[in-house]
């Protein structure tokens, strides 16, 4: 069996997802595009040979089309719940890109409706399937530096995000846009939910870009403690200009283990002697986790295909979203913020 994909968002995070399953995943094809920009939707329909008849304006027009088994979601968080429903009540398995939405109750939404009809839905926390943070957990798993005591996870990301990201009301902020794979991450590798959560911010760059958002910051320090009693921290600079940056660092009652290096490649090159040693570092995240996209794609086609068991699930997208929940309401009220608070004021959470 070959999954049909219908990618949902033709831009630039579609089209990573694009080129994995048009060179990269057998079991699965793309074969329609959703975009409401015209222009976006004629150049990635043309770079990835779809053709004119399966592109669509709207998710409903590639409904009634029906030629497809599976969506992929990379619009803007505001917009995922209804995507994400939709597909799900039309039988459509659905990959959504992370952050998976903008409140607990649109998670639950999501997931109730993926339960209801017996189709996959799976989060985009491509980190889980990057090959050097999945052999990390895996030795975490086999006990070699012991119970996790502290995790320290960072994403700094070189560009200004677009001003829907900015706004706490369209997508949680830059905890929720940049930092999503941070609270994965570190819940992921503790192997423990969060239960308390305090966060600093400042603006050091918002004036130079001519940002006037509420509450925006381009910088985040994030305090954890797990229910476990392991601690953690997220780094989060957006932008930080130097380059797209992400490393986890697991300290262990017996060791230590460091995930990434801020260097894009093992090559120093010195030419100048009064310049040094130079070394090349990577530019955008699709570079950082080019085989993390393609492997979480393959994942998606097997839990599919194979059934195979979903390591990146609706639950884990919804408690991303409440550390993040947790985080703004920490930032706002400027004191640290327990999980409960959040989780409790969900029915049935």
């Amino acid at each position: 069996m070959t999954v049909r994909v219908c990618l949902i968002g033709a831009g630039r995070a579609g089209k990573v997802h694009a080129n994995s399953l048009t060179h990269h995943v057998p079991r699965a094809s793309l074969v329609a595009l959703v975009d409401s920009v015209p222009e976006t939707l004629e150049s990635t329909g043309e770079q990835f040979g779809i053709p004119a008849a399966q592109r669509f304006a709207s998710l409903e027009a590639a409904l009634a089309w029906n030629g497809f088994d599976a969506v992929v979601i990379t619009t803007p968080t505001f917009t995922h719940k209804p995507l994400a429903v939709t597909a799900a009540e039309a039988g459509k398995h659905v990959f959504l890109e992370k952050p998976m939405a903008l409140s607990l109750e649109e998670c639950d939404a999501i997931i109730q409706a993926a339960e209801k009809a017996g189709v996959v839905l799976q989060i985009g926390f491509m980190r889980r399937f990057d090959p050097e943070f999945a052999a990390a957990y895996e030795r975490i798993q086999a006990g070699e530096i012991g119970q996790p005591m502290i995790v320290k996870s960072l994403t700094h990301g070189p560009g200004l995000p677009p001003p829907w990201a900015r706004d706490l009301k369209q997508s949680n902020g830059m905890l929720a846009e940049v930092n999503s794979h941070d609270w994965d991450c570190t819940r992921w590798l503790m192997g423990s939910n969060p239960q308390r959560v305090y966060v600093e911010v400042a603006n050091f760059k918002g004036a130079m870009h001519n940002v006037t958002t509420p509450h925006f910051y381009d910088n985040a320090l994030v305090n954890i403690r797990f229910e476990n009693g392991g601690l953690g921290s997220i780094s989060g600079v957006c932008p930080c200009e130097y380059g797209y940056d992400a490393r986890a660092e697991i300290i262990g009652e017996r060791g230590i283990m460091q995930i990434g290096d801020i260097r894009g490649q093992a090559v120093i090159v010195g030419t100048d002697r009064d310049r040094g040693y130079i070394t090349p570092i990577y530019r955008t995240w699709p570079q950082r986790f080019a085989w993390g996209y393609i492997r979480e794609m393959e994942h998606f086609a097997e839990c599919i295909t194979l059934g195979t068991p979903n390591r990146a699930t609706g639950a884990d997208g919804r408690w991303a979203v409440a550390g993040v929940l947790a985080g703004t309401r920490s930032l706002l009220e400027e004191r640290p913020v327990l999980l409960s608070e959040i989780l409790d004021a969900v029915p049935n959470s």
